[in-house]
């Protein structure tokens, strides 16, 4: 399975200071749905092993309908690249609208934790081609500003 999306109800007991979804429980979630899309690919535990990007585009409210979509964007050797896109709205109101984003990586491993080889993922739609390049040139863009010495996966 490339792609996963979790639904639910922003719950009181999420809020922040500020009335809304406190950012750390959206970016538990945004985990979450990572988890559960590189387990589905690899067929094996995965850990998190960056997670770049992050954009909180608007606040996401309690009673709000939450979807949080997780798919398949790169694959290397052993890592697996993931776009989530959190979306969030009034059920009363139906539409829902992205309240945060972004790239996270999660490498598969064995049951002593070292690295274990992944599927390849091969894009076949223009919407997926595009998403493999924007997650690779992340990669590398961040490989770059790290001076090569960001993880290796």
């Amino acid at each position: 399975m490339s792609s996963i999306t979790l639904r639910f109800l922003a719950e009181p007991s999420t809020v922040n200071f500020g009335g809304k979804v406190h950012g750390g429980t959206v970016m538990k979630w945004i985990d979450e749905a990572g988890y559960a899309c590189a387990t589905s690919w690899s067929k094996r535990y995965c850990v998190t092993v960056f997670i770049g990007s992050i954009r909180f585009h608007r606040p996401i409210m309690i009673g709000d309908l939450v979807e949080v979509e997780a798919r398949l964007a790169y694959t290397g050797k052993t890592s697996m690249n993931i776009s989530v896109e959190v979306r969030s709205g009034d059920m009363k109101g139906g539409g829902m609208q992205t309240t945060t984003e972004c790239l996270i990586v999660f490498v598969s491993v064995d049951s002593h934790g070292q690295p274990m080889p992944v599927s390849a993922f091969t894009p076949s739609t223009p919407g997926e081609m595009a998403l493999a390049e924007r997650a690779k040139n992340h990669l590398d863009a961040s490989r770059a500003a790290s001076g090569g010495t960001g993880v290796k996966v």
